[in-house]
């Protein structure tokens, strides 16, 4: 995070930036989340476990075990993903700089946050993102 994002956050207009209330929901929100993955993350290892400790019998077994795996790695990549945008939006919390744009430094609108949580970037440079992807 760069120095001027520090100090800009605290210059914003008192109206745009996101009161104590807003952001102890938006905290509790994510802890709430990441407690729901980091259980679902536990219950999808011990399957995983559980299908390296099985005796496939046959090639059909082994197909049908290789796919079960592939869908969870996929499952579980997606959910650590996730997990590591909830910690950063948590530390963001912490740090004073929850529902600042990381590239523009605006506030990112309160409605945005409240469909996608963990967002790093107001709308209008999400889309100037995805039109370089």
């Amino acid at each position: 995070m760069t120095k001027a994002m520090q100090n800009k956050y605290y210059y914003i207009n008192s109206e745009d930036r996101l009161s104590k209330e807003e952001l102890l929901f938006f905290k509790n929100e994510l802890e709430e989340k990441k407690e729901k993955i980091q259980k679902n993350l536990d219950k999808t290892t011990k399957e995983l476990n559980a299908n390296v400790i099985g005796d496939p019998k046959d090639e059909a077994d082994h197909a049908c075990l290789a796919v079960d795996n592939l869908t969870n790695n996929a499952i579980v990549k997606e959910q650590y993903n996730t997990l590591n945008q909830i910690n950063r939006s948590l530390n963001r919390i912490a740090m004073g700089t929850y529902g600042v744009c990381n590239l523009c430094e605006e506030t990112i609108d309160i409605e945005r946050l409240k469909v996608k949580i963990f967002a790093e970037y107001c709308v209008s440079c999400r889309e100037v993102i995805e039109k370089q992807r």
